[in-house]
């Protein structure tokens, strides 16, 4: 079990699942000094030891974009000759940053103690989870921009935390002007975890911001349907009226289902389980019942391709499609 799932099933209480798990930098720091000062009174005690353990795990659950908080995590795990145990930090930033986690299992029954600190350091300075230093990085490489979406395409972004960070490091795309990579790639992340509701609102506004209004409707809907507190739809429905009434035209209206469901469809294509293949039920499918392609998906582990499968089944008024849709919504929570 990694750090994350481990944190979650330790603070349930917390609600850490709710919306998006975003970093809570001051947490992750109070927990890591915590386990500092175990550390600096652990000599001769391995119980302080323990204790400075579950503090940096807990300091990695609160704030895994600190790479302070994983450099004490693994110096621990060091002290506590823990092989085992750092392999399992290791993999588990390696799921934050979207890499292929069977480059762990290479390392598998290897002791790995001597080498684990320098491997984790590699890895930070090769791709830092900081997104500004991420940005000067990447930035000021040859080509850095084309290799990263190249690289992003191919990378497993599912992980609740790997989505997050990936979604702030789009943020510093978009900021510099490139608008078009950035909405390429916001589809690529959504496409991976349509629960992300900050993306959707974020691909919605940039399309807004270029006047296609549909498309930005879509978004915003999409946030909604993830994430009931969402007031993007709502605003965006008064912006336009206020463009109605202040200039003379035709009154925006949302998208006919057939626009929202080759939306959706799109979108289910991306995902890196099914790529360039549409998700079109078949006549024996449909004969077989209204959801079977929905429970054939699932039962192959495409919860993303079935949720974007049931979306367009809620876009076409299919009942109980929005029951189905929240139900896998409640899987990829996992």
């Amino acid at each position: 079990m990694n750090l994350f799932y481990e944190g979650r099933l330790m603070k349930k209480d917390d609600h850490l699942s709710e919306s998006l798990q975003h970093p809570r930098r001051s947490l992750g720091n109070r927990y890591r000094s915590q386990a500092e000062k175990f550390l600096r009174i652990s000599e001769g005690n391995e119980s302080n030891l323990s204790w400075a353990d579950q503090s940096a795990k807990q300091s990695v659950l609160y704030d895994f974009t600190n790479e302070d908080n994983w450099k004490v995590l693994i110096r621990i795990k060091v002290m506590m000759d823990d092989s085992e145990g750092a392999r399992s930090v290791l993999a588990d930033l390696f799921a934050v940053l979207g890499r292929d986690s069977s480059l762990m299992e290479q390392l598998a029954g290897m002791d790995i103690i001597e080498s684990c600190e320098g491997m984790l350091d590699a890895t930070l300075a090769n791709d830092p989870l900081d997104p500004d230093k991420w940005w000067e990085k990447i930035g000021s490489e040859d080509g850095g921009i084309e290799s990263f979406s190249d690289r992003l395409k191919k990378l497993d972004v599912s992980d609740q935390r790997a989505n997050i960070l990936f979604s702030r490091r789009l943020e510093r795309i978009r900021k510099s002007g490139l608008e078009d990579v950035f909405l390429e790639l916001s589809k690529i992340l959504l496409s991976q975890r349509p629960k992300n509701h900050e993306a959707w609102e974020g691909l919605g506004m940039m399309y807004e911001r270029k006047g296609q209004y549909d498309e930005a409707w879509l978004c915003y809907d999409q946030a909604k349907s993830v994430f009931p507190d969402s007031k993007a739809i709502e605003r965006f429905r008064e912006r336009m009226g206020a463009i109605v009434e202040g200039k003379e035209g035709v009154e925006w209206k949302e998208p006919s289902i057939s626009d929202r469901s080759a939306f959706l469809n799109k979108l289910g294509s991306l995902t890196k389980n099914n790529e360039d293949v549409e998700i079109e039920e078949t006549l024996e499918d449909r004969e077989q019942g209204p959801f079977s392609k929905i429970e054939s998906l699932r039962s192959e582990g495409k919860n993303t391709e079935a949720f974007f499968l049931a979306r367009r089944m809620v876009a076409e008024g299919v009942s109980g499609a929005e029951e189905m849709a929240s139900e896998i919504l409640k899987d990829l929570e996992v």
